[in-house]
């Protein structure tokens, strides 16, 4: 098992959260206990999810209002890069690159700002995997796919993730053989991130999006395009099924955090 001291992780924080109505704040900075409001409280869950990753340098990756960010996380060993340009997952990690070139920890952990109660036992869990595979990614099973990526597998190998940009245009039949959601959290060994940090910039994606109320074209970077890479190598990372859909639930908009507050009150270990 890897000693905590040779994991690093990277927190994705830059998004603007355009589906949390009426809040225009970082909504990594949401709280996990509300106080007068769902939005005001305590224990935001940026906070909360630095406490449960293993311990080891972290990179969190800013842009809207990133100033908020900074000044709720400067803690000893966490660095903070910017994202300039919102161009998806892939673009927070291209942001990341000088963090991963400085430091020496051999596994990498890499997770969303917005999805608070994840475990530490779950993300080392991943990392366990590095042990013979060169990346591991946390999927779940959900009736409701929504807009998750969805993992295309052969056992417990994960050959792409098709991102819902994409598969929005399927059959039902296609759908149907797309069981496992990708909840967005990967671990991988820090050489093969670096390394497939230049074929992912090669690799831009043009996706519509509503900017103003207008359909424009955007260009982003898949994280997840690392997956098929990796496969199309013959080293397809590994799959890891969270026991739990609630605690991969992302914080999207405020039925979502309400759910999320109401889970982390029901176990007073994690209130802190």
């Amino acid at each position: 098992m890897p000693e905590h001291k040779n994991i690093a992780s990277i927190i994705l924080a830059a998004g603007r959260g355009s589906r949390m109505h009426g809040y225009y704040g970082n909504k990594t900075l949401l709280p996990l206990i509300p106080g007068s409001s769902e939005s005001e409280g305590s224990v935001p869950m940026l906070k909360h999810i630095l406490k449960t990753l293993p311990e080891g340098p972290k990179a969190i990756i800013v842009n809207h209002h990133k100033e908020d960010v900074i000044k709720n996380s400067s803690f000893p060993e966490i660095y903070h890069y910017e994202q300039p340009i919102l161009n998806g997952t892939g673009g927070a990690v291209l942001a990341a690159r000088p963090f991963l070139e400085k430091i020496f920890c051999p596994y990498i952990i890499i997770t969303m700002g917005d999805i608070p109660l994840v475990s530490e036992k779950t993300y080392l869990s991943l990392v366990n995997k590095l042990d013979h595979t060169k990346m591991a990614v946390l999927g779940f099973v959900s009736v409701d796919k929504k807009r998750y990526g969805l993992c295309r597998t052969r056992g417990k190998d994960v050959l792409s993730i098709i991102e819902w940009e994409y598969w929005c245009n399927f059959s039902e039949e296609d759908l149907r053989e797309l069981t496992v959601c990708n909840a967005g959290i990967y671990a991988i060994r820090r050489e093969e991130l670096l390394r497939l940090t230049d074929a992912l910039e090669k690799k831009p994606h043009i996706v519509k999006k509503i900017s103003d109320g207008k359909l424009t074209n955007k260009t982003e970077y898949f994280l997840t395009d690392i997956v098929e890479h990796l496969a199309s190598e013959g080293t397809p990372p590994e799959c890891v099924l969270s026991e739990n859909e609630l605690e991969v639930t992302g914080v999207d908009d405020l039925d979502a955090l309400h759910k999320v507050q109401k889970e982390y009150q029901k176990t007073p270990r994690l209130i802190s």
